[in-house]
């Protein structure tokens, strides 16, 4: 799939991205296996979120969309659960305001009166050639956004997940092989790695499991808003497949986590890559 040189302003939006990325409209079939779950998915609007919510509702699972404030995206997620006859909750704002992590999760408990999965999916992203040229200002938000949203949102959310809930964090191939124009994501998807590995051994007593999934290259409004046209124009050819992933492609891995089939699978980290290996 060939894409031409385009770039956006951050956080991108899908309708603007060519080719428009597939996030499973037409290809994913449910089977009841998230039946009755109420779930939170951060960066549900787009990409990888969207995809996953998508999934989720037609496994059974009703959902609850975080954002920042890309309203277009998130009501087409909205309309796609919806469509599959379950509930979705649209919550927008910045996961980097410890507070709004918090809001999310109370909201999420107001409405299903509970948290069965939470998906860490939101992330920022800027490249940069000389460490020099990154923003004092930058570096803490991506660090809030990426790393210290997923701490404010599970400490918020485990005194609702009952035993047999999930926590599902999104690292990144980066965290293992880092380009070195994306110094502070790869430190915070490294730390999401780390702080999963933590967490399926402080909440497994709980009953609670915590897992993560590595994408490689995924085709996704990020992608033209955070890097330059040649990059994107570019953007996947180094895995062995050859071609970046798209959203849908991740779906499945995200449901398999999250549902009673992984029972006994915690402290694991699934590579979805096209073929670059993870550690």
């Amino acid at each position: 799939m060939s894409r031409p040189r385009q770039q956006q302003t951050p956080p991108g939006v899908t309708s603007a991205l060519e080719p428009r990325p597939d996030h499973g409209e037409e290809s994913y079939r449910g089977s009841g296996r998230m039946a009755g779950k109420a779930a939170v998915i951060t960066g549900g609007d787009s990409g990888i979120g969207r995809a996953v919510a998508l999934a989720y509702a037609r496994e059974g699972a009703d959902v609850l969309v975080s954002y920042l404030d890309e309203h277009e995206d998130a009501e087409e997620t909205r309309r796609w659960v919806e469509d599959a006859g379950r509930t979705c909750v649209l919550v927008p704002g910045d996961v980097a305001d410890p507070s709004h992590c918090r809001s999310i999760v109370d909201t999420a408990v107001r409405e299903f009166g509970r948290v069965d999965v939470l998906v860490n999916n939101a992330a920022f992203q800027m490249t940069h050639d000389s460490v020099e040229d990154i923003p004092d200002q930058e570096w803490d938000r991506t660090l809030a956004t990426n790393i210290s949203a997923f701490f404010h949102l599970v400490k918020a959310a485990v005194p609702h997940m009952r035993p047999g809930s999930a926590i599902i964090g999104s690292t990144s191939v980066n965290s293992d092989s880092p380009p070195p124009q994306l110094l502070a994501y790869n430190v915070t998807k490294a730390g999401i790695a780390n702080m999963v590995g933590t967490l399926s051994q402080m909440l497994g007593p709980k009953g609670i499991r915590a897992n993560s999934v590595a994408p490689g290259p995924i085709w996704s409004p990020l992608i033209p808003a955070t890097m330059p046209p040649e990059q994107v124009e570019s953007f996947g050819s180094q895995v062995p497949l050859g071609r970046p992933g798209q959203p849908a492609e991740l779906a499945a891995v995200y449901v398999l986590l999250a549902s009673d089939e992984a029972s006994y699978v915690s402290g694991a980290r699934v590579a979805v890559t096209g073929g670059q290996p993870v550690l």
